[in-house]
């Protein structure tokens, strides 16, 4: 009977220890199976986008509206820079600008005038140019009254020759009584009526050729006055400025009004998005230099949980999977989160790849490591559910992948 019992509870005591084994063999394989499935890793760290906040302009700050650490909405005031100098450099350059427009306002009636002096010009011009026309035709007159005088002297002339010539045909015949005395006489006065005739051609035709000297000056003298009106005319021309010099200004005098506004606009800096204020180390008083960090803005906008995983898990992760966040401040609670984009780069291993020298050759060392640790790539998640207050910058915590498939082939 005893060897019986004992019998038993060697059978009882194999099976049992068989079922652990069992039992710790498929706990095994379903941890390894949720690790494979979820991958899990508390190399995270809690990561948001911020921002060095630096003025645009100098000056004293006269006013300070935030604390250090102080939650501000996107618009809220932050600081206030004095605004004298640039509300006075605006004043200026609205000066300059309205001097610039009455000095074009001014040059367009000096232009004004000087385009009628132009005007009058060519009228006086045209004035010469007719008065050379008239001075042309009075020329034309007096050639065609010196050849009607002309023509009227030859007739005179041989008036008078043929009334000579006839007196002395009939003289010597009154000796002979074939004339009579009276016809003499009558030849004789028309010799002297025919002389003074053709002395008054001639005076006419001196005349006549007076006249055609005096129209031959005229047109000189009108020549003299359109070459005269057509320098008038170039020269009223020249005269004659334009705006292009002036209206040249007007952009420059324009973007010096913007910079003031820009300037003056920027001395009061709000919050471009929501935010926490974090390392302010100034009060009101201090002075602000132009592109020099005053404190840091932390967006709360968006909060990512940067994580670290083995390569050997990256091949199992994708964009879009779900993902939880547990933060070391809050183990219990879960956050939401999504998987944003993974890290394509690290910083090589130095013990492996060796530093690069000045050639660019790998200096690979002669050592050998008999461990050789995966390396980790960063997979930024975008955390869902942000409560404002939860999170910190480089908070540390927790990410668990959720919801992976098989994995395909090949990889």
């Amino acid at each position: 009977m005893a060897t019986d019992e004992e019998g038993k509870k060697r059978l009882l005591g194999r099976a049992i220890s068989i079922a652990a084994m069992v039992c710790a063999a498929v706990s095994n394989l379903l941890v390894l199976r949720q690790v494979e499935v979820n991958p899990r890793t508390d190399d995270a760290e809690i990561f948001a986008n911020f921002i060095g906040m630096a003025p645009v302009v100098n000056g004293p700050i006269v006013r300070l509206y935030v604390a250090d650490n102080q939650l501000v909405k996107q618009g809220d005031p932050l600081l206030e820079i004095d605004e004298r100098p640039y509300a006075y450099a605006l004043a200026h350059a609205k000066s300059d600008q309205d001097t610039l427009a009455g000095e074009i306002s001014d040059e367009r009636r000096i232009i004004a005038g000087k385009v009628s002096g132009v005007d009058v010009a060519k009228s006086s011009a045209l004035s010469a140019e007719a008065s050379l026309a008239r001075a042309d035709a009075a020329i034309e007159q007096a050639k065609a009254d010196v050849s009607s005088a002309k023509a009227a002297v030859d007739r005179a002339d041989a008036d008078q020759q043929y009334a000579a010539d006839n007196l002395h045909r009939i003289e010597p015949l009154l000796a002979k009584q074939f004339v009579t005395v009276d016809q003499v006489d009558q030849a004789r006065t028309l010799v002297v009526t025919r002389s003074q005739a053709a002395n008054q051609a001639r005076s006419q035709l001196a005349l006549a050729q007076a006249g055609l000297t005096a129209a031959e000056a005229q047109y000189k003298q009108s020549q003299a006055l359109l070459d005269q009106s057509h320098q008038q005319v170039q020269q009223a021309t020249h005269n004659v400025t334009t705006l292009e010099p002036l209206e040249g200004q007007l952009s420059g005098k324009a973007a010096a009004i913007d910079t003031a506004k820009y300037d003056l606009d920027n001395c009061l800096i709000t919050a471009p998005f929501d935010a926490r204020v974090t390392n302010l180390t100034i009060s009101q008083g201090a002075y602000a230099t132009a592109g020099q960090h005053i404190f840091t803005l932390i967006d709360t906008r968006v909060w990512w949980a940067v994580a670290n995983f083995r390569e050997t898990q990256i091949q199992h992760i994708r964009p879009g999977m779900a993902a939880d966040v547990y933060l070391m401040s809050r183990p219990t609670v879960r956050f939401k989160g999504v998987v944003d984009s993974i890290g394509f780069g690290v910083t090589p291993d130095a013990d492996l790849l060796g530093h690069l020298s000045a050639p660019g050759l790998p200096d690979v060392q002669r050592t050998l490591n008999w461990v050789h640790l995966a390396s980790r790539f960063p997979v930024r998640i975008r955390i869902e559910s942000q409560p404002s207050d939860a999170f910190r910058i480089g908070e540390s915590a927790v990410v668990v992948i959720r919801g992976l498939t098989s994995v395909p082939s090949g990889q």
